[in-house]
């Protein structure tokens, strides 16, 4: 598929999506996960082809002329006319202009790998478009035009995923661009890497001659960042409704009292009004017949082994008495504000696609200094998003641990068929907790902890691609987790020996497809991987599952 682009704002993050791997997902519920933590980088890519409209290449070409005859006036210009950083004070002389653009490309590119997936690195160069096509910083139209031929012919630069320790993000983007003028590798099949400058000619690409300001426009702002961070945001859509799906079976599963959900609980918060409306959806009201194992007592008896149940006139106080543990009851504000982060994220990418980050930017007709590169909103937002993963991920080890207690659903204890025999689910928990020990180290603020570098003049820094990075790690132990919660509230609801609410059919079904029947134990870690890689099921117009699965 090729997307023609007329104007810069055509590259929003659902057409950034499609280019990158073809999922469009920043506009619609994903489907389909893309995982967090990505097997070996590969250059085999799978995104939409982009077309520059000849009019909008235009525009931007007129305004580099601008820009270029403005440099011919003589005025110092930073990393054109000077050097960079604590060498911004040396003039150069005209011949060394001529091929200061390509050097700046060299020696920064210093890092190594382990390297971005070939999706990502295609965001990275569509959103790297997205800023050029503004006309802010001054670059051809040819240059465009390479960065999508980049994207036409499946050419991936070996970008590194970590150790942009600079103000923005000189040494990834150095990388990411150096293949444009034949430095650098680029990505072959597997964990290959090659020389871009054969990889040019295999698809009849000359070396590009970078004009004045080019190189440096190439390693300004933080595209990247911007594009690690959208292409998160699009993950992170798919694991809040596996999490959604999660609890909302675990909440069954337990028989856990409905008071929490009820819609008066909601007042004034129209994002937890939406969760609550859907964990109800999921669960049902609780009444006879939902939420607690054949066979149970009275609510305030207890049969042997089991927690306390019983099916009295109450909607939702059938099992666990009048309040079920604090994980349970707080599910909806949990994922709301996993909702609420994800909600500031999408905005704070929003704001750097279309705001100034090239340093220096032609902006009214002169090239102006600004602090575009400092990425601090992008950090911030990936970290919050990654905190209120990490308490989420938390708030459902705990309701794992909870199921496998035969108090507080009434079920053989640790979820096994045969206890004492079988360990049953017990280690799928303990799975949880070693997930959750690692995500906890990256719940912290990551611009908190500046190191000076380039003599002082570079002596802050806000590491917002790496924030990305922290982001995805979260993601992965994240989902990990829902992962396993998903596990043990299908095992629970298979040992409960009672029709599911009819809102858990759905994802009881999409489970049965990938989870065998668990009569006895067995290497759980492979149903775990299944479930965490497999498509997710688009859900109905009112946020529903289709209709079927266990219990029917």
């Amino acid at each position: 598929m090729t997307l023609t682009v007329t104007a810069a704002v055509d590259l929003d993050p659902a057409l950034i999506c499609e280019i990158a791997d073809g999922s469009g997902q920043a506009a619609a519920a994903p489907t389909a996960w893309q995982p967090a933590i990505s097997g070996p980088a590969s250059g085999q890519a799978s995104g939409a082809a982009v077309r520059l409209a000849p009019a909008l290449l235009g525009e931007v070409q007129r305004r580099c002329e601008q820009g270029r005859a403005v440099l011919r006036g003589g005025e110092p210009v930073y990393g054109v006319t000077t050097g960079m950083g604590a060498l911004a004070g040396v003039r150069l002389t005209g011949p060394q202009q001529l091929v200061h653009q390509r050097n700046l490309l060299l020696a920064r590119a210093s890092g190594g790998p382990p390297w971005l997936a070939a999706a990502d690195v295609r965001a990275l160069f569509a959103v790297r478009l997205r800023t050029f096509l503004s006309g802010d910083a001054g670059v051809s139209g040819a240059l465009c035009q390479r960065l999508a031929d980049f994207l036409n012919e499946g050419i991936v630069p070996a970008v590194p995923c970590t150790g942009a320790g600079s103000a923005g993000e000189i040494i990834p983007l150095a990388h990411a661009f150096g293949p444009l003028a034949g430095i650098g590798q680029v990505l072959g099949t597997g964990d290959e890497v090659r020389p871009a400058a054969g990889a040019l000619a295999e698809h009849g690409l000359a070396e590009f001659a970078l004009g004045p300001k080019e190189g440096i426009a190439l390693l300004a702002g933080v595209p990247g960042a911007t594009a690690l961070a959208i292409r998160r945001a699009a993950d992170a859509r798919r694991a809040t409704a596996m999490m959604e799906a999660a609890a909302g079976l675990s909440i069954a599963a337990a028989g856990a009292p409905r008071d929490p959900y009820v819609a008066v609980c909601a007042r004034g918060d129209d994002i937890l009004a939406g969760v609550l409306a859907r964990l109800r959806a999921f669960i049902g009201d609780g009444g006879p017949g939902e939420g607690k194992p054949s066979g149970t007592k009275p609510s305030g008896t207890k049969p042997s082994g089991s927690g306390p149940s019983g099916s009295g006139p109450s909607a939702g106080r059938q099992a666990g008495g009048v309040q079920a543990p604090v994980s349970f009851r707080v599910a909806g504000p949990v994922l709301t504000q996993v909702l609420r982060a994800h909600g500031a994220l999408t905005a704070a990418t929003g704001r750097a696609l279309a705001g100034v980050t090239d340093s220096p930017a032609f902006l009214d007709g002169r090239f102006t200094s600004t602090a575009g590169f400092h990425g601090i909103d992008l950090a911030a937002h990936c970290d919050q998003l990654t905190a209120a993963l990490a308490h989420a991920a938390e708030v459902s080890a705990a309701r794992l641990h909870r199921l496998l207690d035969p108090r507080v659903t009434g079920l053989p204890a640790q979820l096994a068929r045969t206890p004492g025999p079988d360990a049953g689910l017990v280690t799928v928990h303990k799975r949880a907790a070693g997930e959750i020990h690692a995500l906890r180290r990256l719940a912290t603020a990551t611009p908190v902890g500046m190191i000076e570098t380039s003599g002082g003049q570079e002596d802050v820094q806000s590491f917002a691609w790496e924030a990305a990075e922290k982001l995805r790690g979260a993601l992965h132990h994240a989902g990990v987790v829902t992962a396993c919660e998903l596990l043990a509230g299908y095992q629970a609801m298979a040992l409960a020996g009672r029709p599911a609410p009819p809102g858990c059919r759905g994802v009881l079904g999409w489970l049965a497809g990938l989870v065998e029947p668990i009569v006895g134990d067995r290497p759980f870690g492979a149903d775990i991987e299944r479930i965490l890689r497999a498509p997710w099921p688009a859900a109905g117009a009112q946020g529903r599952w289709p209709a079927g699965g266990q219990g029917e």
